[in-house]
């Protein structure tokens, strides 16, 4: 019989008790009292274990499932009965029971708790969604917002339109004649002015002011023997072909042009009789000539300094009524207001003149004063035969004029030779006097030197002297206009002594106190006192301005040309043409029609009302037509030097008073709380400022980044006041075609470049309609509240650059004594880049036409550059520096393509830039600031109730 211990014992482990004891019945009562204590043990096991994991299951499930049901608990708690009387096995049961009572309540606590994570998402995602139904119900209500002020302004200006009493202006509409002048009664020609000599009814208001040339081979008016200087001929002819107000029609002509000088002697014994080079018949029968030579321009330009022939050839010629344009004049012969003093033609027919200027730094050169020349007495029978026919007694020579002009070579010697510590070079013996013979002299000052030596002696000169004529009888010489023209070229300061007795070149126009100093003969001993006297920051300025008038009316054929008739044109108060605009060729074809999408990248801040949302409106143009000259005419001649065009709209425009936007003149004003001022909503809801509402355009530059360009162009939707996009397509491929193109609420207009230039960012195009024009980068990414901004910022800087990302030129003492061009932060700035910056639309004009063409050469060469040109240009025309804006420094554009300022030759060519347009420009024009401008309210603590100007400035 083999026995088997509930506790895991075998009867292995009993064989040996029985064989020990000896006795069956000691070893049976041993088994149970074994086994009893063992079941004893079991029981007591059970008894401690039990409660311990029911109370275990019972937190557990409070813990796990809290809303779970109470009966079902305790439905749980009845299978936890006294376990005492049970048997093993049905122990094992209850154990086994409970485990699959277990598995059960996991499982369904794993469902319950997916199905709760599954609520949670839900209720996340509907949070999600409430909070987007709220953003989108402020959007909705600040477009309603929007659009309310919108339809309020639209009513302004439809009211405005109602009552306006003045018609929109436009480029004036051409008024001609359409007949010959006929002989009407002549006037005595010593007597003529502008009144009674000239026929004002062939120059209308609007006529443009026609002007008609005499073809000098056809129609020449010298006598037999004379001919006009060949070189003058063509150059002249040349060069009037290209000014607009050329016209081939004589009968609708404003004016008639003669070109008379110089005429040449073409033999070398000419006979008495025809001693005039100018024939009377011939000037007579000129088939405009009208009888009496009305709105005729007799034009002798000399090319030549010391000759009869730069004289007063019309002596003794009846010019009539016609006007007469030269260099030398008696004063006697010179009728003020009508006839006109020009300087002789010494440079070139056009083109590039900036390599002949000098550097205008330093302010100080070697010599603090220079004069080259030579007395002449003149020969008496010239000399006789000039002041009998201009009616003149020798007698007015007198001697105590011959002692004043000894008297003042003797103070210039004893000048340059006196204790100090100035430098003077004076020169008064220049000409061998076996050269004399070869020299019919009627000036009394002779040029010293040649063209070259000359130059290199103005170049180290602060100041050159030019003496007035001798004999008083003169009011203006070729000679003295020369020697004026060689020291403005050079950057030396012209002096001139006796200049209380002269006149210059285009005085009726040009302030020549402004680059010159006049002192009578009589206060030579005060000279060099007064030179001294001079600043620094003076001299510098006369010098720039001299330039500026050098390079603009002097310098070449065509700018002299161009002045004479701009004068004539501005004493008869006629405006000149419009300026000429570059065309917008769009990119696409007629019948291509490009592809939409509605693609919109959400701006972070659009829940900010930063203005109306209005139609396009251009801003008015050439409201001004006629009155700017008369109010600004002096600026337009000596400051903006550009008096040959008309231009729609300027930056220096004149501005009302305060007042006057609710007293009479309110057309086209938006004051903030319509005057009552007031904080951000206010603020928002009107552009304010001095100057009536307008818009602005935004003109792009792109070059084979067309993903980069759409991104760009969607970010602009929803933008306030703006007018169009411009889009230079810079690239030969055209864009592909199923490039969509978002819709933003305003024209995009895709302009097709006539070739990949860099300078295609400033033309003029014709599609601009603004005076604000929003230059940006394909690549940069502004917010909206930051255009807006900026825009309201220029608004109140219109002559300047104001933008955001802004540099600095910095000069290199240690290594190469010139300028860098440098990116890094600084307190002072003198730059503001093109690449987000807003300029006035004139500045493209004279980028195009009015900047020496090496500077736009130097851009196309280097592919860069052509913001800081735009820089020099604004700086050297106001000698303000720009305005930026916010705290921007650097834009950034995360995954686009590599553009061209990420190569590292890139700021190299920069520093070359800045060199050489400092070059051209003969100075740096660049100025720094430490000016920045940050939105008003920007930091300031108001009341809850108040909104600032802008939430992120």
């Amino acid at each position: 019989m083999i026995i088997y211990n509930t506790m895991g014992g075998s009867i292995f482990e009993i064989l040996p008790l029985y064989h020990q004891n000896g006795s069956g019945r000691e070893i049976c009562h041993w088994i149970t009292h074994i086994k009893l204590s063992r079941i004893i043990m079991l029981t007591s096991a059970v008894l401690f274990i039990v409660p311990l994991f029911t109370h275990y299951y019972l937190s557990k499930v409070e813990s796990d499932s809290p809303d779970k049901d109470i009966y079902r608990t305790f439905s749980t708690l009845e299978a936890f009965e006294d376990f005492t009387p049970m048997k093993a096995s049905q122990l094992k049961m209850r154990i086994e029971e409970m485990l699959r009572i277990k598995v059960s309540v996991n499982n369904e606590l794993r469902d319950l708790s997916a199905k709760r994570q599954r609520l949670q998402i839900e209720v996340s995602s509907l949070t999600q969604r409430i909070d987007e139904l709220k953003q989108e119900l402020l959007h909705q209500q600040t477009d309603l917002d929007r659009l309310k002020i919108s339809v309020e302004q639209a009513q302004v200006a439809q009211r405005e339109a109602v009552e306006r009493n003045t018609p929109e202006l436009a480029p004036p509409k051409r008024i001609l004649m359409n007949s010959i002048p006929v002989v009407l009664p002549s006037t005595i020609p010593h007597l003529c002015r502008m009144y009674n000599c000239f026929d004002h009814s062939r120059c209308a208001l609007t006529s443009g002011f026609p002007v008609y040339l005499y073809d000098p081979d056809q129609y020449s008016v010298v006598n037999s023997g004379w001919d006009v200087d060949g070189f003058l001929k063509t150059t002249i002819k040349q060069t009037l072909g290209y000014n607009p107000h050329l016209t081939t029609n004589a009968a609708e002509a404003c004016i008639y042009i003669v070109l008379i000088g110089e005429a040449l002697s073409t033999q070398q014994n000419v006979d008495k009789k025809f001693r005039k080079p100018i024939d009377v018949r011939k000037l007579h029968a000129l088939p405009y000539w009208g009888g009496d030579g009305r709105n005729h321009i007799l034009l002798n330009l000399a090319r030549r300094d010391l000759s009869v022939e730069s004289g007063d050839i019309f002596s003794g010629v009846d010019t009539g009524r016609a006007i007469i344009v030269q260099s030398t004049f008696f004063r006697n012969q010179f009728r003020e207001g009508f006839d006109l003093v020009v300087p002789p033609i010494l440079g070139p027919p056009g083109g590039d003149v900036w390599q002949e200027c000098a550097q205008m730094l330093p302010a100080r050169r070697k010599y603090l004063l220079s004069f080259q020349g030579e007395m002449r007495s003149p020969r008496t029978a010239t000399m006789t035969h000039q002041i009998d026919d201009a009616d003149v007694d020798m007698e007015r020579l007198t001697v105590d004029e011959n002692n004043l002009d000894a008297f003042i070579i003797q103070h210039l010697k004893d000048m340059s030779i006196g204790l100090t510590l100035d430098k003077f070079f004076i020169q008064f013996e220049c000409i061998p006097a076996s050269e004399e013979k070869n020299l019919i002299e009627i000036l009394d000052w002779s040029l010293c030197g040649t063209d070259s030596s000359r130059k290199a002696i103005l170049k180290e000169s602060t100041f050159t002297l030019i003496l007035a004529p001798s004999n008083a009888s003169f009011v203006t010489t070729s000679s003295m206009q020369a020697r004026l023209y060689e020291a403005l070229r050079s950057g030396s300061i012209p002096v001139f002594l006796g200049g209380d007795q002269i006149l210059l070149s285009y005085s009726e126009v040009i302030s020549w106190r402004r680059a010159a100093i006049f002192l009578p003969k009589a206060r030579v001993t005060e000279m060099h006192f007064l030179l001294r006297a001079v600043l620094d920051t003076d001299l510098l300025s006369m010098r720039r301005q001299g330039r500026l008038i050098w390079e603009r009316y002097l310098s070449t054929a065509q700018g002299a040309v161009d002045t004479i008739i701009a004068v004539i044109r501005d004493r008869l108060g006629i405006p000149p043409l419009p300026a000429p605009q570059t065309a917008s060729p769009s990119v696409f074809n007629e019948s291509f029609v490009p592809l939409k999408s509605d693609t919109i990248i959400a701006e972070p801040e659009a829940e900010e009302s930063l203005g109306p949302l209005e139609p396009p409106y251009p801003s008015p143009a050439f409201k001004r037509n006629y009155t700017t000259m008369l109010l600004q005419g002096h600026e337009i001649w000596n400051d903006w030097v550009d008096p040959f065009y008309l231009y729609p709209q300027l930056p220096f425009d004149t501005v009302l008073p305060s007042d006057a936007k609710f007293l009479g003149s309110e057309m086209g004003f938006r004051p903030i709380g319509k005057g009552a001022g007031g904080a951000g909503k206010e603020f928002s809801e009107a552009l304010g400022g001095n100057y009536p509402r307008e818009q602005f355009t935004i003109v792009m530059l792109t070059y084979e980044r067309e993903q980069v360009l759409i991104n760009s162009l969607a970010r602009l939707y929803g933008l306030p006041y703006l007018n169009k996009v411009l889009i230079v397509w810079n690239s030969p491929k055209p864009p592909m075609e199923d490039l969509k193109w978002p819709d933003i609420g305003v024209p995009i207009h895709v302009i097709k470049a006539p070739r990949n230039s860099l300078n295609n960012r400033f033309l003029p195009f014709d599609a601009i309609e603004t005076e604000a024009v929003l230059s940006v980068d394909d690549d940069a990414h502004l917010r909206h509240d930051e255009i807006m901004f900026g825009f309201r910022v220029w608004r109140e800087h219109r002559d300047r650059v104001v933008g955001f990302p802004g540099r600095f030129h910095a000069w290199d003492q240690n290594y190469h004594n010139a300028w860098n061009y440098n990116s890094n932060y600084s307190c002072e700035l003198s730059m503001v880049l093109t690449g987000a910056a807003f300029i006035h639309k004139h500045y493209t004009y004279l980028y195009t036409h009015w900047l020496p063409q090496a500077i736009r050469d130097k851009v196309d060469e280097y592919m860069n550059c052509e913001d800081i040109a735009m820089n020099f240009l604004i700086s050297h025309l106001t000698r303000k520096p720009p305005v930026k804006v916010t705290s921007r420094w650097t834009f950034r554009c995360p995954g686009c393509p590599v553009s061209l300022s990420e190569d590292d030759t890139h700021f190299q060519e920069r520093h070359k830039c800045i060199n050489f347009f400092s070059q051209v420009f003969g100075y740096m024009p660049l100025l720094n600031t430490q000016y920045r401008a940050d939105s008003i309210l920007f930091k300031t603590r108001i009341p809850h109730d108040k909104q600032k100007c802008f939430k992120f400035i």
